[in-house]
């Protein structure tokens, strides 16, 4: 069935069909669900040569993949691409990666953009005062920020939740089971997650007359391996902490390892609390000890993004709105009091 023919049948302009097609936001919505569900039962599509022609768009969204020897793509980064690759699918947007040198990711930013390739992009693992938020916010693309930058005199979109309100409250409850000699194992902190983590983790500390000193911190890639060799490096010391909050599950993998190896155990020796990014094949309530956790899933973040990137590149969404989720605490059996 061509454009013509959907016209037809819909007793509707070929305009009004191919706008709400399009998500144009002067087709109301009953229009728009009606033409949409009559495209989808007589399986039409529109050619993507005809539609780039007639409105613009390409029907794609960009991502500009860092590439280089050290650059690790991490099951987080898979999770995420997949929530946001349902919505798109579903909804017949692509997905472009394209590879860029991770010290100047600028240039292909600025070549997408110039050549119009894509729509819409999106940014992930933002830093403090990142460089790619300032410059895609100079070039007129519709953009979007998986999680926050920082030291900005403008606004800009992005998606996050609330790490630092969720190590806030983690520490908040080792400190209330007793625990005073905390442990944070963290992330990249030249990103701003693992800077915001830390924040809540010392406010909560703070709060109590605590402080989180240099050697109870630990900023690694979040692999099961680094995970491992924190704990040691913490449980070994002279006094080693009591409980300690862990960036990731993945992470917590390897501190089990440590603890188990040093004859340790959960809670007894020691309380943990990891954040859980709802990975599909790692559920904390199937470790050994069920884990403690901060949740929050990743998957849905990707999915809500790429729901935020069509609606700007639709004009439904405008300004430079920021959107903060709350994270659950969920309390398992790795956490009790401090021991004596």
């Amino acid at each position: 069935m061509n454009l013509k023919q959907l016209s037809h049948m819909l007793a509707l302009s070929q305009t009004t069909v191919s706008r709400a097609l399009n998500g144009y936001p002067e087709v109301n919505e009953e229009t728009r669900r009606r033409v949409m569900d009559a495209a989808k039962r007589h399986g039409y599509r529109p050619n993507p040569s005809a539609r780039r022609l007639a409105t613009g768009k390409t029907g794609m969204i960009g991502y500009v993949l860092p590439t280089g020897a050290a650059v690790e793509i991490d099951p987080h980064f898979v999770e995420f691409l997949s929530g946001l690759g349902d919505y798109a699918r579903s909804h017949e947007l692509d997905l472009v990666l394209s590879p860029a040198d991770a010290d100047d990711q600028e240039t292909t930013y600025r070549r997408i953009v110039a050549n119009r390739q894509v729509d819409a992009v999106y940014i992930s693992s933002p830093r403090p005062v990142d460089r790619r938020v300032a410059l895609l916010n100079t070039l007129g693309i519709p953009f979007i920020v998986h999680g926050r930058s920082e030291g900005f005199g403008f606004d800009y979109p992005f998606t996050d939740i609330d790490n630092e309100g969720a190590f806030h409250e983690a520490a908040r409850l080792l400190i209330q089971l007793g625990h005073r000699r905390l442990a944070l194992i963290n992330g990249d902190d030249r990103e701003t997650f693992a800077i915001h983590r830390e924040r809540g983790m010392r406010r909560a500390l703070t709060a109590s007359g605590l402080t989180l000193g240099e050697r109870h911190i630990c900023s690694l890639t979040m692999t099961e391996e680094n995970g491992y060799r924190a704990a040691r490096r913490l449980l070994e010391q002279s006094e080693p902490p009591t409980a300690i909050a862990c960036s990731s599950l993945i992470m917590a993998l390897g501190v089990v390892r440590a603890v188990r190896d040093l004859g340790l155990t959960i809670p007894g020796d020691l309380s943990l609390i990891a954040h859980d990014d709802v990975f599909p094949w790692l559920k904390p309530e199937n470790f050994s000890v069920p884990l403690s956790t901060t949740r929050s899933s990743i998957r849905l973040a990707g999915a809500r993004v790429a729901e935020r990137l069509a609606a700007r590149i639709s004009g439904v969404e405008e300004g430079a709105r920021g959107e903060v989720w709350p994270v659950d605490l969920v309390v398992r059996g790795s956490v009790a009091g401090a021991p004596a």
